[in-house]
């Protein structure tokens, strides 16, 4: 599930100038790239073939062949996401332009978030969860608010979780970790003191950590284990996390999700003995 454009786009930032040509090229005009050759492409973006394929690799794909084809792919079904309905809220907007455009850019988010998920990634968070003794959670501001969704769904299943709104205490929680628990840090920008500062404790007592965070090389990223990325459609100077933040519930009802289905014989039953019912309603049906 490996997104050509949404990755390219991410990784504009912190690209070096050969490859920024290709960059460009690419993102904006992906309809010729994806009729080039590696040498008509490098040709035509003032590149090298070899900046290519480091590319390409960097990306994630084993090289040209398979950029190629995810590419090809992707400009198949890929829809115009880039109107009107996806710029920041500016003053005179009126509230059905808002309405609009926070929707948009939340379905944009969470479209490009999903195709940020590697599987095989997701795969091996699920197995350390499910192994591990307990589950250590660090978050603050709003991603504080997704790490105790992660608590309250996980706790529903009987799986150990430590979490805390004090900061203090998630510190003493890290310190405390063991290489048989799993910690998962949670921030937008991965760069967050607090978080960071959690996890390297984590690190330091050879506890594996997963990151939920946004598709750069920042701090926590380059920390982390594993990374389950969320898609940056937000900047630094937003007016609060919006399509972050739902991106974020995202990523963490899926993580949920495939743990429950993992252990499903286990699970399910104590998602419904753990239900708050209705008096007189009768819920054993739904499982």
């Amino acid at each position: 599930m490996k997104s050509v454009l949404v990755r390219l786009e991410e990784y504009l930032p912190r690209a070096s100038g050969a490859e920024k040509g290709a960059l460009k090229l690419l993102l904006e005009s992906p309809e010729t790239a994806v009729n080039c050759s590696i040498q008509q492409l490098a040709n035509k973006s003032f590149t090298s073939a070899s900046t290519v394929i480091r590319l390409c690799r960097k990306m994630g794909f084993d090289g040209y062949k398979e950029f190629h084809k995810a590419l090809l792919c992707e400009v198949a079904v890929r829809k115009d996401t880039r109107g009107e309905e996806t710029r920041e809220i500016e003053r005179e907007d009126g509230l059905e332009n808002i309405v609009q455009k926070v929707t948009y850019r939340n379905i944009q988010s969470l479209e490009n978030t999903c195709k940020l998920m590697d599987l095989n990634t997701l795969s091996n968070c699920v197995n350390l969860i499910n192994s591990a003794d307990s589950l250590l959670l660090f978050g603050m501001g709003a991603s504080l608010l997704v790490a105790r969704d992660v608590y309250l769904k996980f706790t529903r299943v009987n799986k150990t979780c430590y979490f805390c709104d004090d900061w203090h205490m998630q510190l003493l929680h890290a310190k405390n970790s063991t290489p048989k628990d799993v910690a998962l840090a949670i921030s937008y920008s991965g760069v967050t003191e607090e978080v960071v500062r959690c996890a390297k404790e984590a690190k330091s007592n050879k506890t594996p950590v997963i990151a939920i965070t946004r598709f750069e090389a920042s701090i926590l990223a380059k920390l982390a284990d594993y990374n389950l990325y969320v898609a940056t459609t937000e900047v630094f100077s937003r007016i609060g996390a919006m399509s972050s933040r739902i991106s974020q519930f995202n990523v963490v009802d899926i993580l949920y999700s495939a743990y429950v289905n993992q252990n499903y014989d286990e699970c399910v039953p104590r998602i419904v003995k753990t239900r708050f019912a209705r008096e007189g309603e009768d819920i054993t049906w739904r499982i």
